[in-house]
């Protein structure tokens, strides 16, 4: 499989989890959604606040380094949003509008980006001030294993609460070639 269909397969499988987790996270009320739960960021909802926080500096990075893809335009010029390491509070309705424009964007990414893309060196500087060069592909891979990371914890704090996710296995996305 090439990196661009594996690319492509990933993002529509994190498009497809944050629909399942904010389907799941609408059933709880303010309260619980904001209740410190021990987790590493404290509350469901500072955790989705994080993924996305951490998605859109990531993003805006692949940005930064491949002016000439289109499907980055929005994230050249959006403010970057701080990168808390505890209970944050957003406003969940605007979290969610937010995540699923990120999710548009990085499956429009994965669509335009080719093998040639990932295959080239990222530039970039971290939240701490140092600077790296990586290979955009791999930089890519980490995006995807952070937020799978970060999910996992949100469907046991959700677990936790008697709310059942469903299904969030990636098989489940990747065609049966037995009924071909």
């Amino acid at each position: 499989m090439s990196l661009a269909r594996d690319f492509q397969l990933m993002a529509r499988y994190n498009q497809w989890m944050n629909e399942r987790l904010y389907t799941a996270a609408s059933s709880l009320d303010e309260a619980e959604l904001q209740a410190d739960r021990g987790a590493f960021f404290g509350s469901i909802l500072a955790t989705l606040d994080h993924i996305l926080a951490a998605d859109t500096h990531w993003l805006g990075r692949f940005a930064a380094n491949f002016p000439e893809l289109v499907s980055l335009e929005p994230l050249r010029h959006a403010p970057l949003p701080a990168l808390v390491r505890g209970i944050t509070f957003p406003d969940f309705a605007r979290l969610r509008l937010d995540r699923e424009a990120m999710d548009g964007v990085l499956v429009a990414f994965t669509h335009e980006a080719t093998e040639t893309t990932y295959a080239r060196p990222m530039r970039y500087v971290n939240s701490a001030g140092e600077s790296f060069t990586r290979e955009a592909g791999l930089v890519l891979r980490h995006v995807f294993n952070h937020q799978t990371h970060h999910r996992g914890q949100v469907t046991t704090l959700f677990s936790q609460r008697g709310v059942d996710v469903g299904v969030t296995d990636l098989s489940v996305l990747i065609p049966d070639w037995s009924a071909a």
